[in-house]
């Protein structure tokens, strides 16, 4: 397959800021953590439970001063609480795609064509984990990458979701379909109304970047582009509200007992 991951950036530590991306990092066992530096005046009870958390495991507790956190948090807001962590550990797609096609339920994927901003990235990122997706693909360049301020920006939900890096957006859609997975984009210009298509098909769902959304090509490897149907005055949804209508549909879909479109038509179709 065309696709591959990309390491991390850079081998050393990354700071995760806020008590939410602390917690969530260790709730997740996913990359590890060299100490946890905490504001001498913090308490409550996520402090607590990351005290607790970090006992289980050994990781280093160290009280500082407040502006000693602020300074060292690469300017985000600590709020308290930093923890010095190894890079971000990002899938292979081939693992992404296969642990979803071995789901009880059929896969759920996303693929973001070149998410540009973090608080962006961070927020469909929250949206996709709350969704339930089984698994989000990103592309390894012109595109932000899961930093420090997406984890926290997405409260932490980063941290327990299978993403992959992918070099080719474009390449990548066309082997999803040699494996039974249909492959819908989200565009205002699409030719299908969101609602009307049956999305409880092994799925992946490809968001576009903000303000061009998906790339001419990417567009043309989907097999179905929809729009979601609007009323208002504004030209378009910015690409986290529009990840997070679409993502909750699929959840409506596979939820209803009638299962479906509310129009009828499926994705294939």
């Amino acid at each position: 397959m065309p696709a591959r991951r990309a390491a991390g950036p850079g081998g050393g530590l990354e700071m995760l800021a806020g008590p939410h991306a602390v917690l969530e990092a260790l709730r997740a066992g996913g990359r590890p953590l060299r100490r946890i530096l905490v504001a001498r005046r913090e308490q409550g009870p996520e402090l607590a439970e990351i005290l607790r958390l970090a006992g289980a495991r050994q990781i280093p507790v160290e009280h500082r001063p407040p502006e000693e956190l602020e300074q060292r948090s690469q300017g985000i807001r600590a709020q308290g609480i930093l923890a010095e962590v190894g890079p971000f550990r990002y899938r292979e797609p081939e693992e992404v795609v296969s642990a979803a096609l071995r789901k009880s339920e059929p896969a759920f994927l996303l693929v973001l064509d070149g998410i540009q901003d973090p608080q962006n990235l961070g927020a469909i990122l929250r949206t996709a984990e709350v969704s339930g997706i089984h698994g989000v693909c990103l592309p390894k360049d012109r595109a932000v990458l899961v930093t420090g301020a997406v984890v926290r920006a997405s409260a932490g939900a980063a941290e327990h979701l299978p993403i992959a890096q992918v070099t080719n957006v474009a390449a990548f859609l066309s082997w999803l379909a040699t494996q039974g997975i249909w492959v819908v984009g989200a565009d205002q210009q699409g030719e299908r109304v969101l609602y009307e298509l049956d999305l409880t098909v092994p799925l992946a769902l490809v968001i576009g970047g903000e303000g061009r959304g998906m790339r001419p090509l990417v567009k043309r490897r989907c097999d179905l582009v929809a729009r979601i149907p609007q009323r208002g005055q504004v030209g378009s949804l910015n690409a986290s509200a529009a990840a997070a209508v679409c993502l909750f549909e699929v959840v409506r879909q596979r939820r209803s007992p009638a299962g479906g479109p509310a129009g009828g038509g499926t994705a294939g179709h």
